[in-house]
């Protein structure tokens, strides 16, 4: 096709899959561009990644409803929840905080003296993984971000097996249990109390 800045003309003529915004560009996905997306896809992808809100190329309101639901819709920036037509729509946030602290976690755990792309393919398999059935009923395609500390720790363990498989560690011996090791390097919140026991004493009895 001739060069074009325009956005709706590419999509007709590439007709593609999915669309993924990070330019910072707000309302750069249109109602005319959804809905030609959805006339080639029946199942369009549509990444609203910029950040903040004000920043996000469509919201998820607009993307459900251009799309007659149909989107599968990702944010930057969270979007509360959707409901239409009986449909509970629940969008998620495609941030990469779903990978480089687990990819991180796993790399100090195991020693892993480089950090190649293979690690990267794993974790990304990893957390894809770990969509469930529900998250896909409201329309998530990633784990609920409140549940990232759970998912850190298993996409962790998954890039350290990844690096023994790859003699990439350095831990040796290779732990038995790896989600354990892992929940042992965790940064813990919770401390000893510091301050010394009182006690009460009746006083009383020696006046």
């Amino acid at each position: 096709m001739p060069g074009t800045k325009n956005l709706v003309e590419v999509v007709k003529t590439v007709k593609p899959t999915a669309l993924i915004g990070a330019a910072a560009q707000p309302k750069t996905f249109t109602k005319e561009i959804i809905e030609e997306m959805s006339k080639n896809n029946e199942r369009p992808v549509i990444f609203a990644l910029s950040n903040p809100t004000s920043k996000s190329e469509c919201s998820a309101e607009e993307a459900y409803t251009w799309s007659n639901n149909k989107a599968v819709f990702a944010s930057g920036s969270p979007f509360p929840t959707y409901e239409k037509d009986g449909h509970i729509f629940e969008p998620g946030q495609g941030n990469n905080a779903y990978i480089f602290p687990a990819v991180a976690l796993g790399v100090m755990c195991c020693g892993s003296i480089t950090i190649p792309d293979e690690l990267f393919l794993q974790a990304a398999e990893a957390l894809s993984g770990l969509v469930s059935e529900s998250d896909l009923a409201v329309g998530r395609v990633y784990p609920r971000l409140k549940d990232i500390q759970e998912t850190s720790v298993k996409v962790a363990v998954s890039v350290i097996e990844k690096a023994y498989e790859l003699n990439l560690a350095t831990v040796y011996p290779k732990p038995d249990d790896l989600q354990a090791f892992v929940r042992s390097q965790l940064y813990d919140t919770d401390y000893s109390d510091l301050m010394p026991k009182t006690f009460e004493y009746d006083i009383s009895k020696y006046e």
